[in-house]
Formats: structure tokens, C-alpha cells, sequence
């Protein structure tokens, strides 16, 4: 008996959704950064097993501050994911319950499945030199998040238990992981899989995502923008892809990154164009690896003023 439907991984920003996604799919196809705005799109990634077909849906992380044109369109993209799916994976930090988990917890509805994803249970468990106060740590924790939700709204502070759409909604599973264990993961697919309504698979065993290269390789060049960049470039950096060519195997691409002042592009060329040199050179060779071929990467970097407050903007880098 096939199963087969699609799961949402939501949470609070930097809470390793998009590295639990790659794990979950078993290849690099969401890109990861410590910066808490690195997803920006609805990416699907695919797993199937002779038994059961996953879509996994990773969403931007739900903002709730500084709420420009970007970060309205990102929560909108999260709002919208969550009425469209079978199953929700709620990730947050293992041992850790804050305000802002709590306002993503607002959202969820209480018709669907939700998993509470008690991720990163390796940092958590590093905190303590006595494993029996870790575990006591973790068991008060699981507890508080057995209750219905508005009682764990009532209990966080800072916020309005008011505020909670489905107060008498509670969690199907409550699942301590880290997704860096294979274990881990294991066990969350086959947790998952028991959710899963019957069906056909939708995509071919062999698809990874639903994205076509093109996609990929403007996040892999967002993804070293921010990785090599640091804390030194705000988060209103963003990657076009002018062309993308197919020259017998090779691949042609031209990028522009666009950013929002002559300062930030300053920061992304780096002394005698060193940092884009890194960027590039860096973006070309994962690109190489998930392609499976040879790629000539050309990038340039554009000052494009309020490019994250304008809407046709937007638009037109898919961002709906």
C-alpha cells in the first residue's frame, strides 16, 4: 500500500531547516548559511522508498522583524505552504522555547498533522556535563510541548496566548533529533511515513527537486555571497541569472548579484576583486558537482536601490 504527499518543514529562522531538508533528501539541493534569511524560496525535495513517496516543502523561516516588502512576500510563502500540505514538520530548537516560536506556532493548523521537530539535539546536549541533568532538561521540555498550544502560549512570555488561532491544537509527535545523525533521520522519515495518506508517487524515484538548474545555481551563488561575506553585507543581497546556455556539456551562466548600496558591492568585490573571485570560483565548483559537468561562470554585481521594497522587483525574481 503507496503512500505519498507533501510535508512542510516551518519554523523560526536558523533553525536548520534547509540542512534537514538536504538530509531528508539525501543530496545538497536547499542552500545553508548561519544568516537567518538564507531561504527565500519554496523549494521541494523529493524522497521515495519502495513503501512511500516524501515531498518535502522547505520554507523561508517566518520573519518577525523589519518587515519590508521581502519579508512580507517570505511570510506570505509561508502562510500559503501551510495550506497546501499533508503533514507539518514544526522545527525548533531542542530545549529551547521563545516568542518567536511561539508567533510560527500561531499559524499551524489544528486539521493537519503536526510534528514538533526538537532539532539540534546535539548542541543541546553539549550544555550539560551530567547526562542525567540532560536528560531531566529535555524531559521538562517535552512535557511543556505534550500540552495543547494554548497552553504552551499561555506559558511563553512575551506573548499572547490570545493570539493563538487553534488553541486546543497539540502535537502529533514530539521528536528530539539532530539532522546531522543518520539515525536521526531514519527514524523521522519512518515517523513521517505513518502520516503520509495513500497515493501514487507524484515524481519519478530518480527526482530530487522540483527546480530546474537554472534555480540552482543562482542560490548556490547567493550561498557563497553570504558565506563569504559574513555579517559584513545586510541581508538585501540577492542573485539573477541573466543566462544559462547549454554549449554541448558545458554550461554557460551569467549572474548578476544585486545589492542595495556602492558600500555593500564594495564589500562582495573585495580588494582587487579578491572576495568575487572566492564567491565565483566557489559557486562554479558546486555548481560543477550538482550538475555533473562543466560550468563557465561570468559575474558581475549591480547597485539596484530598494530592490527588497520593490514589488515588480520581486516578481521578477520569482518571489511572489
Amino acid at each position: 500500500m503507496f503512500k505519498c504527499g507533501t510535508i512542510a518543514l516551518v519554523g523560526r529562522p536558523n533553525m536548520g531547516k534547509s540542512t534537514l531538508l538536504n538530509a531528508l533528501v539525501g543530496q545538497k539541493i536547499s542552500i545553508t548559511s548561519r544568516k537567518a534569511q538564507t531561504t527565500r524560496y519554496r523549494i521541494a525535495g523529493v524522497q521515495t522508498r519502495d513503501s512511500a513517496q516524501f515531498i518535502f516543502i522547505d520554507t523561508p523561516g517566518f520573519q518577525t522583524r523589519v518587515m519590508n516588502t521581502l519579508n512580507q512576500t517570505l511570510n506570505r510563502t509561508v502562510t500559503s505552504t501551510l495550506n497546501d500540505v499533508d503533514v507539518i514538520c514544526f522545527i525548533v530548537e531542542a530545549g529551547y522555547w521563545g516568542v518567536d516560536d511561539a508567533k510560527v506556532l500561531r499559524l499551524l493548523p489544528s486539521d493537519k498533522p503536526v510534528l514538533l521537530i526538537a532539532n539540534k539535539l546535539d548542541l543541546f546536549a553539549s550544555r550539560f556535563e551530567i547526562p542525567q541533568d540532560r536528560d531531566t532538561a529535555l524531559f521538562e521540555f517535552m512535557g511543556m510541548m505534550g500540552q495543547t498550544w494554548g497552553e504552551i502560549a499561555a506559558q511563553t512570555k512575551g506573548f499572547e496566548s490570545e493570539s493563538i488561532s487553534s488553541p486546543l491544537g497539540e502535537f502529533a509527535e514530539i521528536i528530539p533529533m539532530s539532522g546531522k545523525n543518520k539515525d536521526d533521520i531514519g527514524r523521522l522519515l519512518d515517523i513521517i511515513e505513518e502520516h503520509l495518506p495513500e497515493g501514487v508517487a507524484v515524481y519519478d524515484a530518480e527526482t530530487l527537486t522540483d527546480r530546474s538548474e537554472r534555480f540552482m545555481a543562482a542560490e548556490i551563488l547567493r550561498e557563497k555571497v553570504f558565506r563569504y561575506t559574513g555579517d559584513e553585507l545586510p541581508y538585501a543581497s540577492s542573485v539573477v541569472i541573466d543566462q544559462f546556455k547549454l554549449d554541448g556539456k558545458m554550461r554557460r551562466i551569467a549572474a548578476t548579484i544585486l545589492v542595495d548600496r556602492d558600500s555593500h558591492k564594495a564589500m562582495i568585490i573585495g580588494q582587487k576583486g579578491e572576495r568575487l573571485k572566492k564567491i565565483s570560483t566557489e559557486a562554479r565548483l558546486d555548481m560543477e558537482k550538482l550538475f555533473d559537468g562543466k560550468v563557465f561562470l561570468e559575474t558581475w554585481v549591480k547597485v539596484k536601490r530598494g530592490w527588497a521594497d520593490d514589488l515588480a522587483e520581486l516578481r521578477a525574481q520569482g518571489l511572489e
